[in-house]
């Protein structure tokens, strides 16, 4: 499916969607628990459903459209009488295969599509045996598919946690070992991912030490009680919003957004307006209209999702734009650093990629026919270039918005964007 776009106007409010990283958290935390949880506005899409996908299949009854109702566990978890297919989501594969971890027999496989299957997974699963389990890689390669059997005993690990999903999938997992768990990370990023992961924790009384990020101390022993949550709005889909009403003729509020969450893409709110972005935040919401923006360094560490979108926007800014310190995106669905440079630059923008990000200098653009590289955030973020030009733009592989915000057509078009689909 090709996405069209051309020069547009966007006025108006628009209310934000559920938090995905929230919504497979909670999956996974009223699946280990015991008795029945209640998610309320959970995010309805490709990752978040295979999240509830991965977690029935070990024995967690999950039912309701609007609210999902979860029948927990008790950390008791079944073995998959099929293959876990995680589809696109690799929050849910790090995560899920924590929890097969616990199982006392059997076997569970994990698979997904041809991007999960070239994304590693090697550190996690080191950790995973190291702590008791018995888990690998059927291709010897440290991605999927894997294999995970148990038992999660506890005991010492290191990480080097690249992406912040494998510690996540360490800490909820390991307070349901027999044992006590000490974790030494070496490398943490996108550390804001691992303290909305703490955050659960704590809610639901978890016993840890945290020792600022280093070190972890989990007791052994432990187990979730069934909670009512309600998922908090996304920060990475406010992003491509945020972005638009910074550069393009816009007038937008943005609705539901809370401040005092721990979601790292929170972040993009002060960036836009370092670099110039009138906006403002009240009881109404977040409101953002353009101003003449300026290039400023942006160290991307802690929010990669952001990447693309940004590496938009700065193409619109005065001066040089620098993203630095985000290596890991390119182990993302895509090299994400590599397809913005490559796509940005058929679009006439002076872009240099660098080892661990981009350097963008004001650029004049002309309309394009893009890829998307059959990645939710690339297609969204080249989706905004073409609302900016005279000439109509195109983005294929746009099915793949599907994966996290399948309702972001729709919330553009209400806006005024001129944004259209056609099939290939």
């Amino acid at each position: 499916m090709k996405l069209i776009t051309k020069h547009s106007s966007l006025k108006g409010t628009v209310s934000i969607p559920g938090s995905k990283s929230h919504t497979i958290r909670s999956v996974a935390l009223a699946s280990l628990a015991r008795g029945s949880s209640v998610i309320s506005s959970p995010l309805n899409s490709q990752d978040t459903l295979a999240a509830v996908n991965a977690y029935r299949l070990l024995g967690a009854d999950i039912a309701g459209s609007k609210t999902w109702m979860v029948q927990g566990t008790s950390g008791n978890l079944q073995v998959p009488n099929n293959i876990i297919d995680v589809e696109n989501s690799g929050t849910t594969l790090r995560i899920a295969a924590g929890s097969a971890a616990l199982l006392d027999s059997g076997i569970a496989i994990f698979n997904g599509d041809k991007q999960i299957r070239s994304r590693p997974i090697g550190p996690l699963l080191k950790s995973l045996n190291d702590l008791g389990a018995n888990c690998k890689s059927s291709g010897g390669n440290d991605k999927a598919p894997i294999i995970i059997e148990g038992q999660l005993k506890g005991g010492f690990t290191q990480i080097e946690a690249v992406t912040s999903q494998y510690l996540t999938s360490l800490l909820i997992n390991a307070p349901l070992a027999k044992g006590d768990t000490e974790i030494e990370v070496t490398l943490l990023n996108e550390k804001p991912y691992v303290e909305i992961t703490l955050a659960y924790l704590d809610e639901m009384g978890i016993e840890y030490q945290n020792e600022d990020f280093k070190r972890f101390h989990i007791k052994g022993g432990q187990s979730y009680e069934a909670f009512e949550k309600r998922i908090p709005a996304d920060f990475s889909s406010a992003t491509f919003f945020l972005c638009a009403g910074a550069f393009l003729d816009a007038d937008i509020t943005l609705e539901g957004l809370d401040f005092d969450d721990p979601q790292g893409d929170k972040a993009v709110v002060d960036i836009l307006k370092e670099m110039g972005a009138n906006i403002t935040i009240n009881n109404k919401g977040v409101h953002v209209s353009p101003n003449q923006l300026q290039g400023i360094d942006i160290d991307m560490n802690a929010i990669p999702d952001a990447l693309p979108a940004l590496a938009v926007v700065a193409c619109f800014a005065k001066g040089k734009t620098r993203l630095y310190n985000v290596k890991q995106a390119r182990l993302k669905e895509t090299d994400r650093i590599a397809v913005m440079a490559q796509e940005l630059k058929r679009l006439g923008a002076k872009i240099n990629e660098k080892p661990d990000g981009l350097e963008i200098e004001p650029s004049i653009l002309h309309a394009a026919n893009l890829h998307g590289h059959h990645d939710h955030r690339i297609v969204m973020a080249l989706s905004l270039v073409g609302m900016a030009l005279t000439s109509e733009c195109t983005v294929d592989t746009a099915e793949a918005i599907n994966v996290t915000f399948p309702d972001y057509i729709q919330l553009m078009h209400n806006l005024g964007a001129h944004i259209r689909t056609c099939e290939d």
